[in-house]
Order: structure tokens, then C-alpha cells, then sequence
């Protein structure tokens, strides 16, 4: 029987970003099941202890430059390190694959192909003609997601992730959950290979 992982991240993230292809060999070689869950990130941080990057002490920024570095080399990628587009809101973005999943779309393609625009082609998604183009080239209905992801009905599935992810413990991106157990950081993917490997039940956090 498949395992189900929780997956929850942010379009804009640069870590699910860098995490994904190694993902994506995880979820290939185990015939995992995801369930793909966008959450707003900086609501997320705030509400678990987190500084988004403009708050942030200027060590922990400069530190931030040289991890993006080390796992662009390791992952064998070649990504902006400061994106001309980036930062931008990334709730359009993240509300577009929670309607093409409400609609019954496989968002597995679209998700690695976004982020990799953002990071790899400075791309925006702020206004929603990316998402649109991008979309449609994978023959999604692009104009439909569109409005939908405009819409009280989806934005009430994101609010949704957002308070499942924070009852959980997901505070930032990427996040994987299997079996209760979260993972924090595309770094910790050989982790969660592992676990899933050994068949291991979730560990749990006693100490709280």
C-alpha cells in the first residue's frame, strides 16, 4: 500500500525550489501519494516564531547566500541567487495550484516547472499572465485557474492549509509529513527517504 506524504510549501520558496526534483525521485521510487498544500508563508512565520528574509539579522542573510550556493551546487542547479522579480506576493501563485487541484489536476508538473521559472527565468507571478501561460503550455485551463484561484471558495482551502500546517508544526518551506513526523527543509529529503525506507513508524515530539 502507497504512503501519503503532506507536502506543504510556497511557490515563492527558493528551498522547495531546490528540493524538487530530488522530491519527486522520493515520491517516484516509493509510489508515493502527496497531497500538495500551499500555505502562506509569512503568516506561517509569524504565527510559529519565524522572521521573514527582511527582518532577519544581516549574518543570518548573508549565511542565507552561501547555504543557496552550497545546494545549488550540490543539487547540480543553476538558479539567480537574488531573482530581479523576487521577492513578489505569492498568493496568487499558491492559490492557482489549489484550484487546479480542486478541479482535479495533477499539479506535480506545474509546481516544479513554476518554481523553477521563478528562480531559473525571474519570472513573477504576481499579476497571474505567467500562471496563465504556463498553465495553458501544459494544457491546463489557464484563464479557468485564473479566476478561480481569485476566488472565496479557494482562498478558503488555502486558509485551510495555513491552520492545518500551523496544528501540525509545518512552519516553513518545504515541509513534508509523513506518518506525523514533519520534515523541515529540502535538506532534510534524504531523512525522510530513509524513514520511508525502513518502514519505521513517525516519530512523535514527546517533549511538549
Amino acid at each position: 500500500m502507497s504512503e501519503t506524504i503532506d507536502y506543504y510549501f510556497s511557490m515563492v520558496s527558493p528551498w522547495a525550489y531546490i528540493g524538487t526534483k530530488t522530491f519527486n525521485a522520493i515520491v517516484d521510487r516509493h509510489k508515493l501519494n502527496v497531497n500538495y498544500k500551499p500555505v502562506p508563508l509569512g503568516r506561517v512565520f509569524a504565527e510559529t516564531g519565524g522572521l521573514p528574509l527582511g527582518k532577519r539579522h544581516p549574518a543570518r542573510v548573508r549565511y542565507r547566500i552561501l547555504e543557496l550556493q552550497r545546494w545549488r551546487e550540490k543539487r547540480g542547479l543553476n538558479f539567480h541567487l537574488r531573482p530581479k522579480q523576487w521577492p513578489f506576493d505569492g498568493t496568487l501563485a499558491d492559490c492557482f495550484v489549489v484550484a487546479a487541484l480542486a478541479d482535479g489536476h495533477d499539479v506535480r508538473e506545474f509546481v516544479a516547472r513554476g518554481m523553477a521559472a521563478v528562480w531559473e527565468d525571474e519570472v513573477s507571478y504576481a499579476d497571474g499572465g505567467e500562471l496563465v501561460k504556463l498553465a495553458n503550455a501544459l494544457k491546463l485551463p489557464g484563464e479557468k485557474l485564473l479566476e478561480a484561484a481569485k476566488s472565496d471558495a479557494i482562498n478558503a482551502r488555502y486558509e485551510q492549509n495555513y491552520a492545518e500546517a500551523v496544528k501540525v508544526d509545518a512552519f516553513g518551506s518545504p515541509c513534508f509529513v509523513r506518518d506525523g513526523e514533519v520534515f523541515w527543509g529540502q535538506d532534510r529529503l534524504e531523512l525522510l527517504d530513509d524513514a520511508i525506507t525502513s518502514g519505521r513508524a513517525g516519530f512523535k515530539n514527546d517533549a511538549v
